[in-house]
């Protein structure tokens, strides 16, 4: 079983825990322990894993921290347990904060079991910082979540490695989060920024918001684009694929086999539904698979894991998502745009999928 199975594992058992965890040492012996074995660590052997470990902070003695995970005997990781379903707020934080500068650990975890927050002192040496650099919830695990956590496996961890790594992740998410702002509320000096190199005219106060309203439409057609162009890409790859596993038929012997169009709206409502998905599961685990009556998209492309069908080629659009039952309901929709009205039911759909 590969890391990504034994967590998706641990993801499931633990929340059929959950409801039964209801302090702060069973969220540990429950939740926090398994996942540290799950990483590799043997939680019995205390020149691995020990709990409460003493962390001096300035004039206070015996300051202890709830786990401290070592390496040739000095911790790499402390970490901070509150109760399952604790809210996980600055004053947690904080009192992560004082055992970080106490100790020789570069990376600090606060959790609830469920909801793990990875903090490193990227800002200011041996002074933690205030935002975690990577952040996932257990019952909702990714690949990519895996990919990330992967470094801190007691087999992967490297020092300098882990802090390049979590360098890059933190400041890519945050240049993410300007991003999608910017996208959603573009800042005047953002909007000048693209009038400077398309717009030679004086910048009046209508031009500027008459170009804030561009920005936007453009913003986010060229996303649009660029995700089309990619998902355009592999469909042809994949049809060439297709194409040289069959036999050629002669000019005189036509191919009989129906001819499947993947059509513009069915490309947007592809791109929708990965909109729509952000922070549930990865863009790249929701594919879309195309038939000549209708078109799926689907989880990890595969065909069972259906979360919404699209019945475009008619006079009526219609799609279709599954419910908690299992049972298919379907709506009509005026134009792919439509979907988002049923955004909780496809969130919904993926996470028991997930489960």
């Amino acid at each position: 079983m590969d890391f990504i199975d034994r967590l998706k594992t641990l993801s499931s058992s633990a929340h059929a825990r959950v409801p039964h965890t209801r302090t702060e040492e069973a969220t540990k012996t429950a939740l926090v322990m398994p996942f540290l074995q799950v990483l590799g660590y043997d939680v019995f052997d205390p020149r691995e894993v020990v709990p409460e470990y003493v962390a001096d902070v300035g004039l206070k003695r015996g300051e202890k921290v709830d786990y401290a995970v070592l390496k040739d005997g000095k911790p790499i990781i402390i970490i901070e347990c509150k109760g399952v379903g604790s809210t996980l707020d600055l004053a947690k934080v904080t009192q992560l904060f004082r055992y970080f500068t106490s100790t020789s650990a570069r990376f600090g975890i606060l959790t609830d079991g469920m909801i793990y927050r990875f903090f490193s002192d990227l800002e200011e040496p041996n002074k933690m910082d205030e935002v975690p650099f990577l952040e996932f919830d257990l019952s909702e695990i990714t690949n990519e979540d895996a990919q990330n956590l992967k470094r801190f496996t007691k087999d992967s961890f490297d020092l300098e490695d882990s802090i390049a790594a979590a360098e890059n992740l933190k400041y890519t998410e945050a240049i993410k989060r300007v991003l999608g702002d910017l996208l959603a509320r573009p800042t005047q000096d953002f909007v000048r920024f693209i009038m400077d190199h398309v717009h030679g005219g004086l910048k009046t106060k209508a031009r500027v918001e008459k170009f804030t309203g561009l920005t936007k439409h453009a913003f986010r057609e060229f996303i649009n684009d660029r995700i089309n162009d990619r998902l355009q890409s592999a469909l042809n790859s994949e049809r060439d694929d297709d194409d040289a596993s069959e036999p050629e038929t002669s000019a005189d012997e036509p191919s009989t086999k129906p001819r499947i169009v993947t059509t513009e709206e069915e490309l947007q409502a592809h791109t929708i539904v990965k909109a729509l998905l952000q922070g549930v599961v990865a863009e790249d685990r929701v594919h879309l698979q195309d038939r000549q009556h209708y078109c799926n998209i689907v989880l990890d492309g595969r065909p069972h894991k259906n979360i919404v069908r699209l019945r475009f080629n008619g006079p009526t659009k219609r799609i279709s998502i599954r419910n908690e039952d299992n049972e298919d309901v379907t709506h009509t929709v005026d134009s792919p745009e439509g979907i988002g009205a049923h955004s909780e039911a496809i969130r919904a759909r993926v996470k028991t999928l997930l489960k």
